[in-house]
Parts: C-alpha cells; sequence; structure tokens
C-alpha cells in the first residue's frame, strides 16, 4: 500500500467513469491507497439511482459521462451535502460559483494526486 494514502484506509468510494479502461485505473490506484470501491456509474441516470441507495465517504465524478455533463449531478451531490472531485481530461471545468471550490482532478493523474484530492474532499 502506498504511503501517501495511508489514512485513507477503508473509506468508501463512488467511481463515475464512462471509460470501462479509466474506471479500472481509477479502481486499482483507490485499492492501492487503501480505499474501498463501493459502486461505479458509467451513465448519468445509474449516478444518481446509485447515490440513492448505496453509503459513501466520497465520489469521484468524470466532468463528462458519454457526451453529457455531469454539473447537474454535482450540483445534486452538493444539496445532498455529499462529497465528490471532479476528473476529467479536459480544460478546467464550466462551474457554477457555488460548484468552484471542488476539487478538479486532472486526468492522468497517479496514487499521490488521487490521495491528495481525496483528503482535501474529506478534510
Amino acid at each position: 500500500m502506498e504511503e501517501v494514502g495511508k489514512e485513507l484506509v477503508g473509506r468508501k468510494v463512488f467511481v463515475v467513469e464512462d471509460e470501462p479502461m479509466v474506471s479500472m485505473l481509477i479502481e486499482d490506484l483507490l485499492s492501492d491507497i487503501g480505499c474501498e470501491v463501493v459502486a461505479t456509474a458509467s451513465r448519468f441516470n445509474e449516478v444518481l439511482e446509485k447515490a440513492e441507495s448505496i453509503a459513501f465517504d466520497v465520489a469521484i465524478l468524470d466532468v463528462n459521462l458519454n457526451g453529457q455533463h455531469t454539473i447537474p449531478i454535482a450540483e445534486e451531490f452538493a444539496r445532498r451535502d455529499l462529497r465528490f472531485l471532479f476528473a476529467t481530461g479536459y480544460a478546467v471545468p464550466l462551474v457554477p460559483e457555488s460548484l468552484q471550490n471542488v476539487p478538479v482532478l486532472h486526468k492522468p493523474f497517479r496514487h499521490d494526486d488521487l490521495a491528495r484530492a481525496i483528503r482535501n474532499v474529506l478534510s
């Protein structure tokens, strides 16, 4: 297990990513830092459905799911006080002022980037 994530051991993470290979990579990185992936979702409606039925400490929210922006999901998460961060392979996403403080993890990222972003969300 990576040293950078010891305090993250057992943290429950919801991975929202539409690219299967990227999702598997994120799951592996999370495992390496001691986090537990409690659910994954790759479609817009699936995210909201799963968020209703699972408990998680933090969600990693891809900014774009199959061409559909996830800002409405982020706004719903914020409204429900669910912790999350954005992940994107694009430039910094255009987000409403209410979401300006949400951390953005730029793909590709490493273990320490992921651990730092999760710690930031949980602090």
